[in-house]
């Protein structure tokens, strides 16, 4: 049962460039052929090689930004279907949600940020947009995926009405207007809230197997340490690993049931979509006390994990492998790949913008080998599990 406020393919707004219906394929609706796109294009298939939490790991079971995308879509579909929201459109949100991101995370993001800081610097969600919009082109009839209003505005404003418009962003909203002052759908919102339980869990799970998080320092948040209890005391006599997946797997049912009952509730007198986007609130939301146990959990992850003293060094060996990618490249960009030399603009600011597209898409392994072509080295210390 669709709800009230869910988005409706039959009644999508469109996309930037009409498609032809005689050139449709397969009976799909608009975010179902949203999803597909996505699956299918470069861009997602380089999510495999690209850094969630540890940078270029050894490792075969840590999570990478690709299986991260697949465990938001999980969650997402999960909540979405609760809540009788549409359920394609939100598994191609969480699905797409990361494909701004460059080589080595926020490590990188920072370094092409500083490289651009002339020029408008650079930010993974823009970009986002950015990719799926105009650089990933398999048509021959248009620029970008040529994705529906509903999955792009969703994007934009996943986390809420977009206050500092970027210039990326504020290229494409004068092509193709995305209402960035308006909240974003349920779905949107859903998705956003999907990629928080997800990442909150699973970095748990990759930090104790790297031995970068301490069970017993991770116990000490009350959150937590009611479901270990109740873990330890249904099951006893289990592996203490198999616990520890247990606890994420328990963790996350959790916080799924408290967002879809607040949810429900908030949601419950909307009559459409659009006065999802005009409520001027989130209407996906954890409850009060879920809230507060979210940020505990939060702060002690980046504290304890993400500003590990070992995580910081390789960051900061990650950002200087960036940095100096992007100095060789605007000393002489004939170093790039042909295709993308081939199409530098001759002024500012697009070429060294046209620069940092062209970092932003490789992946963690193309980029320190790209480095060691120009430099004649193989930087050292960028893998810490």
């Amino acid at each position: 049962m669709r709800a009230a406020f869910a988005c409706d393919p039959a009644h999508s707004r469109g996309r930037e460039f009409p498609i032809e219906q005689s050139l449709a394929r397969g009976p799909r609706t608009a975010f179902q052929r949203d999803r597909d796109r996505v699956v299918h294009s470069i861009a997602f298939r380089r999510l495999r090689h690209k850094t969630q939490v540890f940078i270029a790991p050894d490792g075969d079971h840590y999570r990478v930004r690709l299986t991260h995308s697949l465990e938001v879509a999980q969650i997402g579909r999960v909540i979405a279907r609760a809540l009788g929201l549409d359920e394609d459109l939100t598994e191609a949100l969480c699905l797409s949600h990361d494909i701004g991101h460059p080589p080595f995370g926020h490590a990188g993001e920072d370094a092409l940020d500083n490289a651009l800081a002339r020029f408008g610097g650079f930010d993974h969600n823009a970009h986002c947009l950015r990719v799926l919009m105009r650089l990933e082109s398999p048509y021959c009839e248009h620029e970008g995926l040529n994705l529906s209003w509903e999955l792009l505005e969703g994007l934009a404003k996943h986390n809420g009405p977009v206050g500092m418009v970027n210039w990326a962003l504020a290229e494409l909203d004068a092509t193709y207007p995305l209402e960035l002052a308006q909240w974003g759908s349920l779905e949107a919102q859903i998705a956003a809230l999907a990629d928080d339980i997800a990442y909150d869990n699973h970095d748990i799970d990759d930090g104790l197997r790297a031995g970068f998080l301490d069970l017993e320092e991770l116990l000490t948040l009350d959150f937590v340490a009611d479901q270990w209890r109740a873990i330890e005391k249904k099951f006893p006599a289990a592996p203490q690993d198999r616990r520890l997946r247990e606890l994420v797997r328990s963790q996350i049912g959790l916080m799924v049931n408290d967002l879809i009952g607040e949810t429900a509730v908030r949601a419950r007198d909307l009559a459409s979509a659009a006065e999802v986007r005009a409520a001027g609130r989130a209407t996906a939301a954890f409850s009060t006390a879920m809230a507060e146990a979210e940020r505990g959990l939060k702060s002690f992850m980046y504290e304890k994990l993400y500003h590990h003293p070992q995580q910081l060094q390789t960051a900061e060996r990650a950002r200087s492998v960036i940095a100096e990618l992007y100095a060789g490249y605007a000393q002489d960009p004939a170093r790039m790949d042909a295709g993308w030399y081939a199409t530098l603009p001759d002024s500012e600011p697009g070429r060294s913008r046209h620069i940092a597209d062209f970092i932003a898409g490789m992946t963690d392994r193309y980029a320190i080998a790209a480095h060691a072509a120009i430099y004649g080295r193989t930087p050292e210390g960028l893998r810490n599990v």
